[in-house]
């Protein structure tokens, strides 16, 4: 009795193409995220909610903008990490088209960051902690989901959540905890 295996005609690739472009996109956008989150420990240190953003040309890797949060200190209730990475952008391309480019940032976006996404032609946004109470992506209005959305970015979520939510978190804490103290 000859055995399947010495019969079968079917070449088994060691690595296929697919898995090893998911890894390579997973490391991508995991180094991106750290970046990312820098930017939102930079916000957590000057007294704002921790969230960071970068704006990146995916044709080159190159980080076109990066912000973090600072309504705080900008006075701008519109001062969130995304729409200052949005206009950080545009401002250096010369255009308020950002067709095409990547946007990482550090909680899912709200719905006015989603609108300026959607506005500005971002082809596609990662972010890693979800946010049900104000998130606009996967929660509340899933603004991209909106038959009125005229433009909708391909969305990766989760990479590094868990890192995101703890930054959160432990910034929260530590505020409720100051606030116990009378301080």
């Amino acid at each position: 009795m000859r055995s399947l295996l010495s019969t079968a005609s079917v070449k088994l690739d060691p690595f296929p193409s697919a898995l090893y472009a998911a890894v390579m996109t997973t490391l991508r956008d995991t180094g991106f995220m750290e970046a990312a989150l820098r930017l939102a420990q930079s916000a957590a240190e000057a007294g704002e909610t921790p969230i960071g953003a970068i704006i990146v040309d995916p044709a080159t890797d190159e980080i076109i903008a990066e912000a973090h949060n600072s309504p705080i200190a900008g006075h701008d209730p519109t001062g969130h990490a995304e729409i200052l990475a949005l206009r950080a952008a545009a401002a250096k391309l010369g255009n308020y088209r950002l067709t095409g480019l990547e946007l990482f940032v550090t909680l899912e976006p709200c719905a006015m960051c989603a609108g300026a996404i959607s506005h500005a032609r971002i082809g596609r946004l990662v972010y890693g902690a979800e946010d049900a109470k104000g998130g606009a992506v996967a929660h509340g209005p899933r603004f991209f989901e909106q038959p009125t959305c005229h433009s909708r970015p391909q969305v990766t979520s989760g990479i590094l959540a868990e890192e995101s939510a703890e930054l959160l978190r432990g910034f929260f804490r530590a505020r409720r905890k100051g606030k116990s103290d009378g301080s």
